[in-house]
Parts: C-alpha cells; sequence; structure tokens
C-alpha cells in the first residue's frame, strides 16, 4: 500500500469505521492469540492501527507501541481516543515502512485486517520488509481475509498457503492458524470469514509449513 495514497475509502468513512470497529474490544477480537502476546513490557508494532483499540490496550498493558496508520483521518481519530505517551504514531504503510529504520526491531509485530489491502507483487517485498523488523524469537500476529469486497476499497484475495510459503522463505515459521467467521454482523451476514495466523522468526531455515 502506497503511504502516499491511502485507501480512499477508509479516509471517507472514518468516522462510521472507527465507531464501528471500536465496538469490538481487543480482548475480544484477539481472544485466540491473547496467550502468544506478552504479558511483561516489549516493543511491539502495530501496522495498520486503524482506530488505535489494539495499541491502546497494548500501551495499557505496558507495551513501547509504534502505530502505523497511513489514513491521516484514521490516525488522528485514534490519536485522540487513545492518548499514550507509550505510542508513537507514524504515517507510513507497506510494503515500504521507509519511516522505520533498517536496523529497528521489535518483540511482536501486529496486522489486524492489512495483508488483504496487499496485491501480489507487493506481498513478497512486505514479507521481507515484516521479516526485518522482527528479533530472532518474536512473533508476527495477522488476520487474513476471506470473502466478498466492500465496494470502494483497495482489496485482493489473499490465500493461506501463499501466505505461508512467502513466510517461509523470510524464516518464518507458523506457529498458530485458525479460521473463524468475521466478528462484525454485516461481514458475517455476507460470509466474509478471517484466518488468524501467529509466525515466529527462526533462526534456522524453514524447510515447510503446515
Amino acid at each position: 500500500m502506497d503511504p502516499n495514497n491511502p485507501n480512499p475509502g477508509y479516509a471517507r468513512e472514518a468516522d462510521v469505521l472507527v465507531d464501528t470497529w471500536e465496538t469490538v474490544s481487543f480482548v475480544e477480537l484477539h481472544q485466540p492469540v491473547l496467550h502468544l502476546i506478552p504479558a511483561g513490557p516489549c516493543s511491539i508494532l502495530d501496522i495498520g492501527a486503524g482506530s488505535g483499540r489494539d495499541a491502546g490496550h497494548l500501551a495499557a498493558m505496558g507495551h513501547h507501541v509504534v502505530a502505523v496508520e497511513p489514513v491521516d483521518e484514521l490516525r488522528t481519530a485514534a490519536m485522540t481516543r487513545h492518548p499514550s505517551p507509550r505510542i508513537a504514531w507514524i504515517d507510513d504503510g507497506l510494503p515500504e515502512l521507509a519511516t522505520l529504520s533498517r536496523n529497528e526491531t521489535f518483540d511482536l509485530v501486529m496486522l489486524t485486517a492489512v495483508w488483504m489491502h496487499l496485491d501480489p507483487q507487493q506481498r513478497p517485498p512486505a514479507m521481507a520488509r515484516l521479516a526485518s523488523l522482527l528479533r530472532t524469537g518474536g512473533l508476527i500476529i495477522m488476520s487474513l481475509r476471506h470473502g466478498p469486497m466492500p465496494a470502494g476499497r483497495r482489496m485482493f484475495d489473499v490465500g493461506v498457503e501463499e501466505t505461508l510459503t512467502l513466510a517461509g522463505a523470510q524464516q518464518l515459521r507458523a506457529v498458530f492458524r485458525m479460521r473463524a467467521a468475521s466478528m462484525q454482523p454485516a461481514n458475517r451476514r455476507a460470509g466474509v470469514t478471517w484466518t488468524r495466523l501467529a509466525l515466529i522468526k527462526s533462526n534456522s531455515p524453514v524447510s515447510s509449513v503446515p
């Protein structure tokens, strides 16, 4: 996603989207992977931070969060709703994440409802960039969207196996995989489902993925 050309659908509907996203709590949304999120303070990168719900919750847990959101309207609303000295807000996006230092690394990278905005050509460099931002033994927790695409938003079909293959090429190994219906009623009625993946950065090449 080009950070200089944010998804116009999200910008136009920012107020409604923020209110909708905030109806689902961090704990509700991430219940399946809560056991993978460090309890003690660590460094977390939240890409596509949206309303700031996740960044706010993680900061309240004591973590230092770098929250990346390329849509000005969403980022402004998020900063107002979830003010915290533990959150650093950045206007940027995948695949480059050029604002972040090439030497900066994190214990946990969160990508909630982000990957479907990248086209097939953007995904390999995006996965490589994610791997470069992760410390050895660190985790990426991401969600993959399946189902009809809403009008006015830049989205693409994403496959689980394709994603795992890209991850394996970057020494990222899947330690969690689960598919479930959307928690948003309108998406659930439309048949939207999500696959949740957790990928760990390994020291050795990943020969296969589950």
